[in-house]
């Protein structure tokens, strides 16, 4: 669960409301203690993570198709897109618009 949190980039107060599962149930089952969330709570966290509850259990996912990836990390794009001001919003769509425009040539270096 702790991997898939971090993937979807979603903090865990956020996984609470997302899901309908209490934050001091979701960090209890995160803390080192371990604890097992029931099956109902599983698979409210699992909808919420975008993965099945069999992955979210034993760690173990169905065969993804390269388009249900896609659609998986765009779910997580559009997560991180909805954090942002209408400002920051603007500039990223305008950010995009400029890579397709430049569809062979290098984008800029934007690392730290």
């Amino acid at each position: 669960m702790k991997s898939e949190l971090a993937y979807s980039g979603m903090l865990v107060k956020e996984l609470a409301a997302k899901s309908g599962v209490p934050r001091h149930s979701i960090d209890n089952y995160l803390n080192s203690r371990g604890q097992i969330p029931s099956i109902e709570a599983g698979v409210k966290i699992a909808q919420a993570l975008g993965v099945s509850a069999e992955h979210l259990v034993a760690g173990r996912q169905e065969v993804q198709s390269p388009e249900s990836r896609r659609t998986r990390e765009i779910r997580v794009i559009l997560q991180f897109v909805e954090q942002l001001d209408d400002r920051k919003r603007k500039f990223l769509l305008d950010f995009i618009k400029w890579l397709k425009s430049r569809k062979n040539r290098t984008p800029p270096d934007f690392s730290d």
